[in-house]
């Protein structure tokens, strides 16, 4: 695949995620659930804006430049330690959400996996200044990953906290 290509479809990804997360967020009568959809409503913006640069710069100069992409969202590494040192102090406490932002969360992490997949699959295909690109790319999907499937872990009816298991029927 060509690096002009791989961004464009990189864009398609990402206003379509956009496009999800600020739905949501105009869907949400949970003011948690608004301030996540608003939070990775405002990173994907930041990524399109950042990827129609690149085009444009490639399509006027024939190279790119990898800058420096920065993100509000920790890396998932952090997400699973911060979790982690929770569980170890507080008691979960279960928080009933409506279905609206249960289903946008759970189609939030499908977005997600799908354009962390896609970025994989960039740096596997391209070379140089478009694997660079890419990798960066896939590194903040995967914190934005485990984002989502905390809150949704949170705010789930199913026996689990954060991603540990609350209760066993086996007890």
């Amino acid at each position: 695949m060509k690096l002009d290509n791989a961004i464009r479809v990189a864009l398609e990804h990402e206003n379509g995620v956009c496009t999800a997360y600020r739905d949501a967020m105009k869907k949400s009568s949970d003011e948690s659930a608004k301030r996540v959809f608003k939070a990775l409503w405002d990173e994907e913006l930041y990524h399109v804006k950042y990827l129609e640069e690149r085009l444009h710069e490639w399509q006027t100069t024939g190279k790119i430049t990898v800058k420096k992409l920065g993100t509000s969202v920790p890396s998932k590494e952090a997400i699973t330690k911060s979790l982690d040192d929770v569980r170890k102090t507080v008691k979960p406490k279960r928080i009933m959400r409506q279905d609206v932002e249960l289903d946008s969360l759970r189609k939030a992490l499908e977005a997600e996996i799908k354009t962390t997949i896609f970025y994989r699959e960039m740096v596997a295909k391209l070379d140089g200044e478009g694997q660079k690109l890419f990798k960066r790319f896939v590194e903040i999907e995967a914190g934005h990953e485990a984002l989502v499937q905390a809150e949704i872990d949170s705010v789930s009816n199913c026996g689990v906290f954060l991603g540990a298991l609350e209760f066993s029927l086996e007890q």
